[in-house]
């Protein structure tokens, strides 16, 4: 029988690349990069007394870009922080469940009996199996991990690039709300330029979300637009209570 290289399965069989393996990451970057640096420019139209024409092109920019960074290194730093100890308490738990395979394998293969009664095996067919997993002491602590303790497999996770793709995606989403401020003077025709682009950053994300996962266009799209527009609408309406 043939070797099966697990990776080019995953690719060619499943269709997982690289884009869906960091799906998580520019999903989440990138919807808080669009929001809170809409959040800026919202915040700045709403407490314009005048209207949007008095906002200084200057102080959007300052503002949004000092923010956007700002927040890109932090939701980056965190995004790290948040892999590597999901991982040490994934190996920990894991090398837990080794050991009481090694120290008490009778309480462990009750629990294998148990788990695949539960997913309909039969219990004759299931003891007998579990004498035979019980020598598999890897497979089972796997098993354990994803049945009994409900934990995703982190051991091949990179904290870095994780890390890393959130802040990209912060950034690239996160600034097209600031777009109109490079190219025109302020106003409130480039303030609705920017509530533009921030929809249209929304409805690219959502799309994304749909092009990696095949799930309903319309379900994706609209949960996407959806929070981002609400985090918007209440930036707005922050700084318009501010202003008075």
């Amino acid at each position: 029988m043939a070797e099966i290289n697990w990776d080019t399965h995953r690719r060619e069989e499943h269709g997982l690349g690289r884009l869906q393996e960091f799906l998580k990451q520019i999903v989440y970057g990138g919807n808080d990069g669009i929001v809170t640096t809409f959040a800026i420019v919202a915040g700045f139209a709403g407490a314009s007394a005048e209207g949007t024409a008095q906002i200084g092109a200057l102080a959007v920019l300052v503002f949004g870009l000092a923010n956007l960074f700002a927040d890109a290194v932090s939701m980056g730093l965190g995004e790290f922080l948040s892999t590597r100890s999901q991982r040490d308490l994934y190996v920990s738990q894991r090398r837990v469940e080794l050991e009481q395979l090694r120290t008490n394998p009778a309480q462990e293969r009750q629990e294998i009996v148990q788990m695949l009664v539960e997913r309909g095996m039969q219990p004759d067919t299931a003891d007998r199996i579990s004498q035979d997993l019980i020598d598999c002491p890897e497979l089972v602590a796997d098993m354990m991990m994803s049945y009994e303790l409900q934990m995703q497999d982190m051991r091949n996770g990179s904290p870095v690039l994780d890390g890393l793709m959130t802040f990209l995606s912060f950034v690239a989403f996160g600034v097209i709300p600031l777009v109109p401020y490079f190219l025109f003077a302020p106003g409130q025709a480039v303030f609705l330029a920017s509530v533009m682009a921030t929809f249209a950053a929304l409805v690219m994300l959502g799309v994304l979300r749909w092009w990696s996962t095949r799930e309903n266009l319309l379900r994706c799209v609209g949960e996407t637009v959806l929070v981002g527009t609400t985090c918007a609408i209440v930036a707005f309406a922050v700084g318009a209570m501010v202003a008075g």
